[in-house]
C-alpha cells in the first residue's frame, strides 16, 4: 500500500466516527426536520443495517413517526446477512402490515437492509409502495463494491452476507425505488449504491458517514419527501446532491 493510499485509508475510517457527530446533528435540526412533509399514516417497515438490529433504527423510525407513518422494525433481531428464512420472515412481515393497514407498505433499508428491501419488493411488488435504500452497495462491480478504506473483516464479511444474491441485486425492484449514497462513505463504494437507471428509479447524493447515514438530517429530509408522494403518482426528487 502507497503512504498515499494508507492516509486516505486512514482519514476515511476516521472520517466514519462522523456518525456520533451526525447524531447530534440530528437532535439540533430536530425542529428544522418537523417542517418537512408529513405523510398519510401509510405503513413504513425500516430494515437495520449488517450487524445491528432495530435499535440502530431507532432514530430514523422516531423521525417517521413525528412524520405521521405507522413506522415498523423489522423485529429478526440482529441483521447478521441474507439467509432464506430471513427473507421469508421479511416477506411475511410485509403482507402482514399490508393486510393490517389496508394499503401498501413503504420500506427504508440501511446498508445491507436495503438488499432485503430491494429483494423484498421484488417478490411481493402488489404489497411494496416504494423503496428507499441508504448506502446500499447494489451493483456488483466485483471487489469494488466495498471501499477499499473499510477494515478487511469487515470487506470479507460483508461480502460474504452478499454473495449469494450477486446476481440478482443489481436489478432494479418494479416499485419506486431511490438510492441515497455519499461519496464520502468509508465503507461502501459509492458507485456500489447506485441505483439503476429506470423511470421510477433514482440516486440522491448527499454528504453523510456510512454508518450515519440513518440519522443524518440531510438523509432524512429526502426519506420524508420521498415517502410523502402521492401513490401512483411518484416523480424523481427535483435537487440531485444535497451537502
Amino acid at each position: 500500500m502507497s503512504t498515499f493510499s494508507f492516509i486516505r485509508r486512514t482519514f476515511m475510517l476516521a472520517a466514519e466516527a462522523r456518525a456520533t457527530v451526525e447524531l447530534a446533528g440530528l437532535a439540533a435540526s430536530w425542529g428544522l426536520l418537523s417542517m418537512t412533509a408529513r405523510g398519510d399514516g401509510h405503513p413504513v417497515l425500516v430494515v437495520p443495517e449488517f450487524l445491528t438490529g432495530d435499535i440502530a433504527t431507532w432514530p430514523l423510525r422516531q423521525f417517521l413517526g413525528d412524520r405521521g407513518y405507522a413506522v415498523y422494525g423489522w423485529d429478526q433481531g440482529f441483521n447478521l446477512g441474507p439467509r432464506p428464512d430471513v427473507m421469508a420472515a421479511l416477506q411475511a412481515r410485509i403482507a402482514h402490515l399490508a393486510d393490517l393497514h389496508g394499503t401498501k407498505v413503504s420500506l427504508v433499508g440501511v446498508s445491507i437492509g436495503g438488499i432485503y428491501a430491494r429483494e423484498a419488493a421484488k417478490s411481493r411488488p402488489d404489497a411494496v409502495r416504494a423503496v428507499i435504500t441508504l448506502g446500499t452497495p447494489t451493483r456488483p462491480l466485483a471487489d469494488d463494491v466495498l471501499s477499499g478504506d473499510a477494515p478487511q473483516s469487515l470487506i470479507d464479511a460483508l461480502r460474504l452476507a452478499v454473495e449469494s444474491m450477486r446476481d440478482r441485486i443489481a436489478k432494479a425492484p418494479p416499485v419506486p425505488t431511490t438510492a441515497i449514497y455519499s461519496r464520502s462513505d468509508g465503507l461502501v463504494a459509492w458507485r456500489a449504491c447506485l441505483e439503476a437507471d429506470g423511470p421510477m428509479h433514482e440516486s440522491i447524493e448527499v454528504f453523510s458517514s456510512h454508518l450515519g447515514l440513518a440519522h443524518n438530517p440531510l438523509s432524512l429530509r429526502v426519506i420524508a419527501d420521498r415517502l410523502a408522494q402521492i401513490e401512483g403518482l411518484w416523480k424523481p426528487y427535483a435537487q440531485r446532491r444535497l451537502a
